[in-house]
């Protein structure tokens, strides 16, 4: 037991679980605290909002693979943090969220910056921890470290302002790391039977297999299935693309060489995935996911077994070790797939290349409507280029070992099937939360934990809108990016159900917005504007040069016609039906 002040059990604590970077805006409410984080060999990176700087801390952590922290003055300071946060949550992010609250002598008599922090939170995060007594400061903020990662999710620290003042003994607790095991023997058992009769086995690797460093693992499982490997949604860097076996991600864009091997499938084993809903819908007309196929779910969470998709065994473990174990157990097993694993190497490379091919040749939309924009940029001055010939050069740019986030809306959603990665913690995006804003300040966050990398956002031009502010904490902070802007003066995604579904009667989807590259000299950031096709990959090569070796952030605005890819939402609109006369023409 030692005599500090709860300040420093605190700060102590955040140091013995190997904080050293947190995210936020300054505030009184923690700032006695604050005042020693850098003896403590902690930097808090000021961010312009917190919502940007909760992204970040979800990009460090998605990086490193370690805890990521952001903080804020009480009241709305954390209140800005709530969307980010459930970012973090739908992406399985440990980020621990500390919420310095109203002293405990003014709360409930409506003071400045009051509110109540936790019912806030309390959807988004696995634990709240909330210190009821200074003496308990280095326990509780230990257990939200703790439970961030046993939980796999963020975690709410709330501490009354008041409760950092004073004088306590106390004993800084060390981190309790799981050990996480293989899942059951009766589990295991059951999948190896299943795998040992399979004669057409897909592998489906998800984001656990990012999460637990386990892709050395599930190439060795995967090359002794001989089997096709498919991503799980955005998750496209769970398994190396250059690999013969992968065949690229499922879901919304994804590969249609993945979709239509799974279709074939009679096993699946699904390592590290929850089997999310959106990211197993139909797609390309494809209703792909195979509907007699045995699935074998592997998840760290037991609650995700079987929740979304009807599984034949369920094994709660580590993508890693049960990889490793489920390897073990087929070493001396005669697999029936070993008869045709020739003939499935073929068809994994004849539906690749054919794949390929077909998004060469895929250069534009193909709908009447986006026949109709084509028609539309060749009458107007300047050059407006084709979304998906844009991504298919930027594809061919990207340098080696990169990082790339993507926004929500419908060319980063068409993005997907032009991003391949062959190292993991490589592919950023707000799966299944989905929120405008994200890209940018989880890249920046990414890049504070892995500034050796080359570190790429794409956004469309209204989620940019909403978070290019940030490019300030880049530049301030010497942390530097390549945002990549895709200016087509729209809310594309919304947009394209308005042309599907409501006749094209276009409400609020217009965007007109100045020059992006200006925008971001102003922030103090380099600025290129992009117009013509063969411009597209020398401006992202002359971007990430300036990054990597001038340490420059640079903001490359692209301009792109007003084409739209596949409608984001088909699965949750219909055509619309009219009671009131006066709507009668609204159908």
């Amino acid at each position: 037991m030692a005599r500090m002040t709860p300040s420093e059990a605190f700060v102590e604590t955040l140091v013995a679980q190997g904080v050293t970077e947190i995210y936020g805006i300054m505030g009184s409410a923690f700032m006695d605290a604050m005042d020693i984080f850098a003896p403590a060999g902690i930097r808090l990176i000021p961010v312009v909002h917190e919502q940007g700087g909760a992204h970040m801390a979800d990009g460090y952590y998605r990086a490193s693979g370690r805890h990521g922290v952001v903080i804020g003055q009480n009241g709305p300071g954390i209140s800005n943090c709530v969307t980010a946060i459930a970012a973090a949550y739908w992406a399985h992010s440990p980020v621990v969220m500390i919420t310095p609250e109203t002293g405990t002598m003014g709360q409930g008599l409506g003071g400045f910056q009051e509110a109540h922090q936790l019912p806030m939170f309390q959807e988004f995060v696995k634990y709240q921890g909330h210190v009821n007594n200074p003496n308990r400061m280095a326990e509780y903020t230990a257990r939200c470290f703790d439970r961030a990662m046993s939980e796999i999710g963020p975690t709410q620290l709330n501490i009354p302002r008041d409760y950092f003042y004073g004088d306590i003994d106390v004993e800084i607790p060390e981190p309790v790391v799981l050990d996480r095991g293989p899942g059951g023997e009766k589990s295991l058992a059951e999948a190896v039977d299943l795998l040992a009769q399979a004669k057409f086995p897909v592998l489906l690797s998800g984001g656990g297999v990012v999460q637990g460093d386990a892709v050395k693992e599930t190439i060795a499982l995967a090359e002794r299935l001989g089997c096709p490997v498919v991503n799980s949604y955005l998750h496209n860097d769970s398994f190396p693309a250059s690999h013969a076996q992968w065949c690229g991600p499922l879901g919304y864009q994804g590969s249609k060489a993945a979709m239509k091997l799974i279709a074939q499938a009679d096993v699946v084993l699904a390592l590290g995935s929850r089997l999310g809903p959106f990211g197993t819908l139909p797609q390309h007309g494809m209703d792909y996911w195979p509907k007699d196929a045995k699935i074998i779910q592997v998840d760290a969470d037991h609650k995700m077994l079987g929740l979304v998709k009807k599984i034949s065994v369920g094994i709660c473990g580590d993508a890693a070790a049960a990889a490793d174990a489920l390897l073990a157990r087929l070493a001396d097993r005669t697999l029936s797939c070993d008869a045709s694993r020739e003939d499935r190497a073929k068809k994994i490379a004849d539906e690749k290349a054919a794949w390929e091919k077909e998004l060469d040749a895929w250069v534009h939309e193909v709908d009447d409507y986006s026949q109709d924009m084509i028609a539309e940029a060749e009458k107007e001055p300047g050059n407006w280029m084709a979304p998906r010939q844009v991504l298919r050069e930027l594809e061919k740019a990207m340098p080696a070992d990169v990082m790339v986030s993507t926004d929500i809306g419908n060319i980063n959603a068409v993005a997907n099937s032009y991003l391949r990665f062959d190292r993991p913690r490589s592919f950023f995006a707000p799966m299944s939360w989905g929120n405008c804003g994200y890209s940018l300040p989880t890249m920046i966050g990414a890049k504070t934990a892995a500034p050796e990398r080359p570190a790429i956002a794409y956004a469309g031009d209204g989620a940019w809108a909403m978070s290019m502010t940030e490019i300030m904490t880049a530049v301030r902070h010497d942390i530097p990016v390549t945002g990549v802007v895709f200016h087509n003066r729209q809310w594309g995604a919304e947009k394209k159900n308005q042309v599907d579904f409501y006749g094209r009667r276009f409400v609020a989807g217009e965007l007109e917005s100045p020059s992006f590259a200006e925008i971001g000299r102003s922030m103090g950031a380099e600025g290129i504007m992009v117009d013509s096709l063969e411009d597209v990959g020398p401006a992202l090569e002359k971007a990430v040069d300036m990054q990597m070796n001038g340490g420059k952030t640079t903001v490359v605005e692209v301009m792109c016609n007003r084409e739209l890819g596949d409608p984001f939402r088909r699965d949750a609109l219909s055509k619309p039906v009219r009671h009131l006369d006066k709507y009668k023409d609204f159908v």
